[in-house]
C-alpha cells in the first residue's frame, strides 16, 4: 500500500505542530492527528515561559538550543503570540538562596548567556509590588514570554503552508507504517511521530513517564503590575521533586495587561478539576512573595497534565525496537520552552543528520522499560 503520508504525528499541541512544521520544511508530506484542537492538551496548562534552565547540562543544552531558536523567530512571529522579551527574575529570600543565584549566573555567564545579579535594592526597583527585604535576584536578560496556544497554531499554520494535513481523531496505535484511530481509520505513513504528551504512556506502556497536574491562575487587565517573568528559587525544588504535592511562585506578565499565576504540582491527580486545597496553597504563596496581588481580581482557573520523565528531560528521537516510530514527548513543564529544539533536533535525526546539539541525553532508549506487549 502507497503511504498516505511520508510522516503521521500524533498530537497536535505546541511540540507536535513545530515537530510538523519543521518535516514540512524538509520537503516532507506531513499528517497530524489530533483529537481535539491546537493545543488544547499541556500547551493550554502551560505558561508561555521560553527559558534557559541549568538543573543539568542536557536540560541547558536543550533549553539555551530552543530558546535562541523562539528568538530568531520572533520576527515572524504574528501579534497574537505576544512575543514578550521580558526577561525572567528568579528570586531569592535570603543570603542561602544569594549564594544560588551567585552559581546560576556563574553557570549562564560561563556559557554565553547574559546574567546579571540584583541586590534586594535593585530587585525592589524592577518589581515594585514584591513584598519589601527580599534579599535579590538573578536577572535572565534574554528569555522571552509567549502566548502558547496561538504560537502552537502558528507552527500547525506553518505546517500547513508547507502541505501538511490536520486529521481530527485519537490515535490508538502507532507502527512504523502507520497510525490506526479510535474510529478503526487508519494512516499509513513511511514513519510515525508520538507527540502525544501525557497520552504517551497509552501507546506506549514501555515508556517510563506519568503525568503530572499543574493549575493556573489567570487576572483580569493590570497593565505594568508585573515587568518580567517572576519565579522564586525554590521552584527548582518544586519542578524537580519527587514529592506528591508541590507548589511556588511564579507569575508571568500578559501583553495584554494580565497577570498569570502558578505553579502547583500534583502526581497520581485523580481528577482534572480544580483541586481547591492546593489551588489555595498556591495562591498563598504567591501571595508571600506579592502581597499586593491580593487587590487583583481572578477571573479564571484551570488545571492540565504534563508528561514527566524520571530525569526531567524529554524522550526525543527513534523508539527502541520499532523501526521508523519515533518519539517527542514527556517535556513536562517545558514543552513550550523547548519545542522548537525538539522539533529540529527530531527532524535532523530523521533527515540522517547531526543534530545542533547532541541527541543522545534525550534518547526514548533511557526511559524503556521491559516489553510491557510482547
Amino acid at each position: 500500500m502507497t503511504p498516505t503520508a511520508d510522516v503521521a504525528i500524533a498530537g497536535g499541541g505546541i511540540v507536535g505542530a513545530a515537530c510538523a512544521a519543521a518535516l514540512a520544511g524538509e520537503g516532507l508530506k506531513v499528517t497530524v492527528i489530533e483529537s481535539d484542537f491546537t493545543g488544547a492538551g499541556a500547551t493550554a496548562a502551560g505558561m508561555g515561559h521560553v527559558l534557559v534552565m541549568d538543573d543539568s547540562e542536557a536540560e541547558f543544552a536543550l533549553t539555551r538550543y530552543s530558546r535562541d531558536l523562539w528568538i530568531q523567530a520572533a520576527g515572524s512571529l504574528p501579534p497574537e503570540v505576544e512575543h514578550d522579551p521580558c526577561g525572567t527574575l528568579w528570586v531569592a529570600v535570603d543570603e542561602e538562596e544569594m549564594a544560588e543565584v551567585h552559581r546560576k549566573a556563574h553557570f549562564a555567564r560561563e556559557r554565553g548567556v547574559r546574567a546579571e545579579v540584583l541586590d534586594g535594592e535593585s530587585l525592589a526597583k524592577a518589581e515594585p509590588h514584591l513584598r519589601a527585604a527580599l534579599a535579590g535576584a538573578l536577572f535572565v536578560e534574554d528569555d522571552i514570554v509567549i502566548y502558547a496556544p496561538c504560537a502552537a497554531q502558528w507552527l500547525m499554520d506553518q505546517a500547513c503552508r508547507g502541505g501538511a494535513a490536520v486529521e481530527a481523531g485519537l490515535v490508538v496505535e502507532m507502527a512504523g507504517d502507520g497510525v490506526r484511530l479510535s474510529d478503526g481509520r487508519r494512516i499509513t505513513a513511511g514513519a510515525t511521530v508520538c507527540a502525544a504528551g501525557a497520552r504517551s504512556t497509552g501507546l506506549f506502556p514501555e515508556l517510563s513517564m506519568q503525568p503530572r497536574k499543574g493549575h493556573l491562575a489567570i487576572t483580569g487587565r493590570y497593565p505594568g503590575f508585573v515587568r518580567h517573568q517572576l519565579i522564586e528559587l525554590g521552584y527548582l525544588k518544586s519542578a524537580h521533586g519527587e514529592t506528591p504535592e508541590s507548589v511556588a511562585f511564579n507569575v508571568q506578565p500578559r501583553k495584554t495587561g494580565q497577570l498569570l499565576i502558578g505553579s502547583s504540582r500534583q502526581y497520581a491527580a485523580a481528577h482534572s478539576g480544580v483541586d481547591q486545597a492546593i489551588f489555595r496553597r498556591m495562591i498563598e504563596r504567591a501571595l508571600w512573595y506579592m502581597p499586593d496581588l491580593s487587590r487583583l481580581s481572578v477571573i479564571r482557573t484551570w488545571t492540565g497534565f504534563r508528561p514527566s520523565t524520571p530525569d526531567k528531560l524529554p524522550a526525543v528521537g527513534p523508539c527502541p525496537g520499532r523501526e521508523n516510530v519515533w518519539l517527542a514527548t514527556g517535556h513536562e513543564g517545558l514543552g513550550i520552552a523547548t519545542s522548537l529544539g525538539t522539533a529540529r533536533i527530531l527532524a535532523d535525526l530523521i533527515m540522517g543528520r547531526s543534530p545542533a546539539i547532541d541527541p543522545a541525553p534525550y534518547s526514548p532508549a533511557r526511559l524503556w522499560k521491559a516489553a510491557a506487549h510482547g
